[in-house]
């Protein structure tokens, strides 16, 4: 059976070599010096890490750096209690393909070393690490790193409050890698699983290195090596060697050179070596170890010859590193997941053939089972709601509403839809939150709803006909609210209903027929307190039904007697008061008037007189003298 693998292995870096010798394009790699401004650089690679970008919330503090791993960055991002328990970095326009995600942590600088952070951190959905306590007392803590598929072009990384301290992150490292990066036998990372490094080790080396210090090719992902100079017991003695490795620094892993130029081998006192380390029980590990025969003493095949065993279990039998890599200063990679149920992961190297056991290198997974995904329109109808009420950051609601499991968003309830594959959002419970927004149309996209509460908010507005497009409602509350309008004809849809509270709203008109008609069956509804709402017992009693028209005609009607009347009310006060001045003007000049009256009067009287004297005598000399009687 291994020899079968090694075939294969073999066969298959050889095939990929030839494809790879075609020039292709650098990796796509990003690095974010968090809360940092503008871009910076570090020594003494002068790595390029760019300003803080991607990130949903959280404060610019200044960074102690907790480990000489970390970047050399000044600056990083808090994000405290009060903010949200989730917290994202969302790294858009990411091309699909597989990754090496790093992810380091910091400490706030005015924070003493005893207010020590402890929060769980995931990638793309699924949790991947929980920081244990003490973590910045250890070199290697001070960062996690996980290797995973990428495919919606998008890089979500999240970090979940659990009560002590508060999510602190100095840098942030996306790295592609190949394509078939880490498949051989077992699990291989994809679309369905996730690879979080538990320990990487370089035997026999007196330093440790990232692959850049190593000249490593960069399709490698710059991994960290751990150096160890010894397994302990006075059981090994570092050896190395100058030599050139062949098939080192091949495709899918492009291990760097120098990591098999030095080796642990073991000494008479203990011809095995043994190797544990500490692991989460009931999980399952991927054990990847690196060979080089570069000890002078081995020249050909057949001079060591090992089993290798896990946890006292023998994983590969005659292991001949000269044999099976094809001579001395060869790389040789041999790699098996097993199930660990307890705390500890051992490995143990037994020389079969010769004295003495060799080992370069050793890297172990933890093998993660990437979590499914909610249906995406439903996030986006989430997103929507999350603007449109204005939830408060306490709330946070940032990363995927349903994963991981252990962190879902507040108010939100999940369930598995077997229809579409994908987790769905069945329930939303935002009642007395303060929420003083609207509801948006949206809302229609979360059609797998059986359950809405928003009562106790100061929500406004119309309540949207789209809530009648979920048939799969059975409860919605949205009571001591302030929404106002009609109830949208929409809700009579809502077959399923058991429960339906619309009291304490500012809602008017009529209660619509296929919701009233409903009323003496299982359903409870609740419309009270609304002081414009008719037409069900217990309400006031409509009046005639008027169609919009004739509402408008109505109010036109009414518009335009109230011009008319204004318009003779007007004209009739201007002539009223136009009398009232003509008065007082006749009143002022009467006297005058008087006098001038009764002199005209005189006037005429004399005339009048003169007028008849003088017809007298004229009618006098006409007839003659008069007679004598």
């Amino acid at each position: 059976m291994l020899k079968l693998q090694v075939l294969f292995f073999f066969f298959f870096n050889f095939c990929l070599a030839l494809n790879i010798a075609i020039s292709r394009p650098a990796p796509y790699v990003t690095r974010i010096s968090c809360g940092a401004q503008n871009d910076v650089r570090s020594g003494p690679t002068s790595t390029l890490w760019r300003k803080d970008f991607g990130y949903t919330g959280g404060i610019t503090k200044k960074a102690t750096r907790p480990s000489f791993i970390t970047p050399p960055l000044s600056t990083l991002r808090y994000f405290p209690r009060s903010q949200g328990p989730e917290n994202c970095y969302n790294i858009n326009k990411v091309p699909r393909g597989r990754y090496s995600v790093r992810i380091y942590f910091g400490l706030v600088a005015e924070h003493s070393l005893d207010d020590e952070p402890l929060f769980d951190v995931s990638v793309d959905r699924t949790l991947v690490y929980s920081l244990p306590s003490g973590w910045s007392n250890h070199d290697d803590g001070a960062f996690v790193e996980t290797l995973v598929f990428l495919e919606n072009g998008t890089a979500s990384l999240c970090f979940h409050s659990t009560g002590h301290g508060d999510p602190s992150i100095l840098a942030i490292e996306i790295l592609q890698v190949d394509d078939k990066a880490y498949f051989f036998s077992g699990p291989v990372f994809g679309q369905q699983t996730i690879f979080r490094t538990s320990q990487r080790l370089s035997c026999g080396h007196q330093n440790s290195k990232f692959d850049i210090d190593y000249d490593g090719d960069p399709w490698g992902g710059d991994r960290f090596w751990s150096s160890i100079m010894t397994f302990g017991r006075n059981s090994d003695n570092p050896i190395s060697t100058k030599s050139i490795i062949k098939s080192a620094s091949v495709a899918p892993n492009f291990y760097p050179q120098a990591l098999y130029q030095t080796a642990l081998v073991s000494t008479d006192n203990d011809p095995d070596l043994t190797y544990t380390i500490d692991v989460d029980p009931n999980k399952n590990y991927s054990v990847w170890l690196h060979f080089a025969e570069i000890d002078p003493s081995i020249t050909g095949v057949g001079q060591r010859v090992i089993d290798i065993w896990i946890n006292g279990d023998t994983v590969f039998h005659d292991v001949d590193i000269v044999r099976i890599a094809g001579g001395v200063n060869s790389a040789l990679v041999l790699n098996k997941t097993v199930a660990v149920s307890g705390r500890f992961l051992t490995i143990t190297l037994h020389p079969t053939t010769g004295t003495h056991a060799i080992i370069n290198a050793i890297e172990i997974f933890e093998v993660i089972t990437a979590e499914s995904k909610t249906l995406p329109e439903e996030v986006k109808a989430l997103q929507s709601l999350k603007l449109a009420l204005g939830l408060p950051l306490r709330l946070g609601w940032n990363g995927d509403p349903c994963f991981p499991q252990q962190h879902p968003w507040s108010g939100v309830d999940c369930q598995f839809d077997r229809t579409s594959n994908n987790w769905v959002i069945n329930g939303l419970s935002l009642d007395n939150q303060g929420l003083r927004g609207f509801v948006p149309d949206d809302v229609s996209q979360l059609r797998h709803l059986q359950s809405i509460n928003l009562s106790g908010n100061s929500i406004h507005g119309p309540i949207p006909s789209a809530l009648g497009t979920i048939i799969s409602l059975e409860k919605l509350d949205l009571s001591y609210n302030s929404f106002n309008g009609s109830i949208p004809e929409s809700l009579g849809q809502l077959t399923s209903v058991l429960t339906l509270n619309l009291n304490g709203n500012l809602l008017s008109g009529k209660i619509p027929a296929a919701l009233g008609g409903r009323l003496l069956h299982r359903a409870s509804f609740n419309f009270t307190d609304n002081a414009g709402l008719c037409g069900i017992p217990g309400l006031p009693s409509c009046g005639p039904h008027l169609t919009v028209g004739a509402k408008i005609g109505i109010g036109l009607g009414a518009c335009v007697a109230v011009v008319v009347i204004t318009t003779c009310i007007t004209c009739w006060w201007k002539r009223r008061q136009n009398i009232l001045r003509a008065k007082r003007i006749a009143a002022r000049d009467a006297p005058y008037a008087k006098k001038r009256t009764h002199l005209n009067h005189i006037q005429m009287t004399r005339h009048h007189h003169h007028d008849h004297h003088h017809e007298h005598t004229r009618t006098a000399a006409e007839n003659g003298p008069p007679l004598l009687t």
